[in-house]
């Protein structure tokens, strides 16, 4: 059974801590917004497709937010606390930071579940979910991607352009198609109108041009080919039009849950390149939802605070140790990438060197050690590249 004091401190951190994911949830969510709505307005796509896209973002960027927010709204709440001297008042009463860890451990492991969970089910499924329905949208609309009276080279070695795009997009009007995909002799192919036609069981796209012609210039200069059609199909890369996807018919290691990562890796005939990312991959699902963990130990030294003043100081210190934490994390996960350090020191040295920090601070906070807050923040400040001279 919880204390009234635990209880007491669980409903500081809980309403922070909801805001808090709401609003960095969302923050995040704006960067897709704009492209989500032209699809919608512009473009014609449905609104439950494009509530199923929001849908999908949101568990990649949960495990992100998550600890985040865990991190701030522990100082958020013990931060008040310690303003208003009722930390003292708990001191005085026996109660220790060992005590006061009790009900933000409780926090921090479900916060750990919950990103657990999203890390490593949610997200791979998302994604892999996401890169279908983009496939689907693709196939339905013509001007999913493409754009009218502009260039589009989304497809590999082919240059588009459509004169005019209906806002049904069923069709283009006006297509002129540059095909340099084979040999030394591009082919600038001029139609009246074009269509696309999906074949969902291979996975891949046709452009079919109507009343059109295909014009073919030499190398040399010399010899010009033309050929009039009534209808001209090219077959059109539709993995390289997803730009931010990569191929559609086989999953990523992003895209695999912890299972699949695991029997991928017995594969014996397996690249050491595709065998250190899929071991990152799987040691990124579980160090980045044990940073909750991380961040609970951390948060109480750092929320307790000795002085009253500055208030907002705490949430300052909060979002440097984020920074730090997720530079160090990013750091390490390109050092593995290049092969210059193995992909467990790569993924958990953060949160061995974050917990460390955190149990010697929280031990010199057992023993009414004073934490120089304004020199926890300027060595965070030194971490950062040039962070001295921006003052």
């Amino acid at each position: 059974m919880l204390k009234i004091i635990d209880r007491y401190i669980l409903r500081e951190i809980t309403f922070p801590f909801f805001m808090i994911v709401f609003v960095l949830t969302f923050v995040l969510l704006m960067g897709k917004i704009l492209q989500l709505m032209d699809l919608m307005i512009n473009k014609g796509v449905s609104f439950f497709d494009i509530s199923r896209l929001f849908l999908y973002l949101m568990p990649s960027f949960l495990v992100f937010t998550i600890p985040i927010s865990l991190l701030v709204s522990i100082l958020i709440g013990l931060g008040r606390l310690s303003g208003d001297n009722e930390i003292t008042i708990f001191k005085a009463s026996g109660i220790s930071p060992y005590k006061i860890l009790y009900p933000i451990t409780i926090a921090s492991f479900i916060a750990f579940v919950i990103t657990a969970v999203v890390s490593l089910y949610l997200v791979p499924h998302s994604k892999f979910a996401t890169k279908n329905l983009l496939f689907a949208v693709a196939k339905k609309k013509a001007s999913v991607g493409i754009k009218e009276k502009v260039f589009n080279d989304d497809f590999k070695g082919i240059l588009l352009y459509a004169e005019n795009i209906p806002v049904h997009g069923n069709f283009m009007e006006g297509v002129i198609v540059s095909d340099a995909r084979f040999g030394r002799e591009p082919n600038t192919i001029i139609a009246q109108r074009a269509y696309l036609v999906s074949d969902p069981g291979q996975l891949s796209v046709t452009l079919r041009l109507e009343k059109g012609s295909t014009h073919t210039v030499d190398t040399n200069l010399k010899n010009y080919r033309k050929m009039d059609f009534g209808v001209y199909d090219v077959n059109l890369d539709i993995e390289s039009s997803l730009a931010e996807e990569k191929k559609a018919r086989t999953k990523t290691s992003a895209e695999m849950t912890f299972s699949e990562i695991a029997e991928k890796l017995r594969a014996i005939s397996l690249k050491a390149t595709d065998s250190r990312e899929l071991i990152l991959e799987l040691n990124r699902k579980i160090a980045v939802p044990f940073a909750c963990l991380v961040f609970g130990i951390l948060g109480v030294p750092l929320g307790i605070r000795s002085h009253r003043a500055v208030k907002s100081r705490g949430f300052t210190v909060g979002l440097f140790t984020v920074l730090i934490y997720y530079l160090l994390r990013i750091g390490g996960e390109a050092l593995v990438e290049t092969g210059r350090l193995s992909p467990f020191i790569g993924s958990w040295a953060p949160n061995v060197i974050f917990l460390t920090v955190g149990i010697y601070l929280l031990i010199r906070t057992a023993q009414d050690k004073a934490i120089d807050i304004s020199s926890f923040t300027a060595f965070l400040k030194k971490l950062i590249p040039g962070g001295e001279q921006k003052r």
